[in-house]
């Protein structure tokens, strides 16, 4: 098939997807395909009829969904799934940073803090429970990243269906009791309206005082003034995120400063990692797109990724 790339070209992606016999064309008239980096209102318009399907090369449309710029009149694929392991990565790195105290340390900037650090310390080996909100790719590659420590870990998914790895798994709608029985939480599910606020006053009340809450998934999952009162409150013991509401988290917002909570400026899945690892997805969604099969990620709208 005929591919193009837009706005911004990935050389390497294009070399990789034409060396499995599709053609790059410059030209978006001649595609029939398109492969589209941009964001919210940048795509072509009107997209030519050659068009079969549009390839984003992210996990997460929603903010194109509301944006308007997917539409029904085209099929569209994105690459969930692809970046579960550099996510999970991301992942538990907070996790541990956050647990271990290692920004309440750097800010202390004195040893004479080490025993109240000490107190606050968790420990994953301690028979610790893990729950993963959203338990697809990421929480997958996660559960096996975190099996050394010898955790019990609760998967959570929209439909309940056992979770490679997971000591135990729940369909979202019966999840209700998880909040007050793991001891560290994990969010990687995507944003749609059952998710939007997931994380609430409500929510943050039933977790355990050391519990800690980790967001690699979407920033909206939070409802972010209510981990504000959490956080401040001694009501969980920290939280770590590489996703926030707003995004990007203003410069003055009280989070930065809270010792208890770890922010990364969204650096799990980027650019850099998307160019290294998304080929071999836009080939497969090629693949199927050819002969007349539903896409391995082509996004259901209705659903909302």
């Amino acid at each position: 098939m005929k591919f193009t790339m837009y706005p911004g070209p990935w050389p390497n992606v294009i070399e990789e997807i034409a060396a499995a016999g599709h053609t790059y064309v410059s030209d978006i008239r001649e595609a029939e395909f398109l492969i589209y980096n941009g964001g919210p209102g940048g795509l072509p318009s009107p997209l030519p009829e050659s068009i079969g399907f549009i390839q984003y090369p992210f996990a997460g449309v929603n903010h194109l969904v509301e944006s308007g710029t997917v539409q029904p009149d085209v099929r569209w694929a994105n690459a969930g799934g692809v970046y579960g392991r550099p996510v999970a990565e991301i992942a538990l790195s907070l996790l541990l940073s956050q647990m271990h105290q290692i920004k309440a340390a750097t800010m202390s900037g004195s040893f004479r803090s080490r025993n109240a650090l000490d107190a606050r310390q968790g420990w994953l080996f301690d028979n610790a429970k893990v729950a993963l909100i959203g338990a697809g790719g990421i929480g997958t590659a996660l559960i096996e990243l975190l099996k050394p420590f010898g955790v019990h870990s609760i998967a959570v998914n929209r439909s309940g269906r056992p979770v490679a790895g997971a000591d135990e798994t729940f369909a979202m709608a019966e999840a209700g009791h998880v909040w007050s029985e793991a001891d560290y939480f994990v969010l990687t599910a995507p944003l749609t309206e059952e998710t939007r606020g997931l994380v609430n006053d409500e929510v943050l009340a039933q977790m355990k005082p050391h519990a800690v809450l980790v967001n690699v998934g979407r920033g909206e999952l939070v409802v972010t003034d209510d981990l504000v009162a959490a956080l401040t409150q001694g009501t969980i013991a920290g939280a770590a995120m590489d996703v926030t509401d707003p995004e990007p988290l203003p410069e003055s917002h009280p989070l930065w400063a809270l010792p208890n909570c770890t922010i990364l400026p969204h650096i799990a899945a980027t650019g850099r990692i998307a160019q290294k690892m998304v080929a071999p997805q836009i080939i497969a969604n090629a693949a199927a797109f050819e002969v007349g099969e539903r896409m391995p990620t082509e996004v259901d709208l209705e659903a909302g990724y």
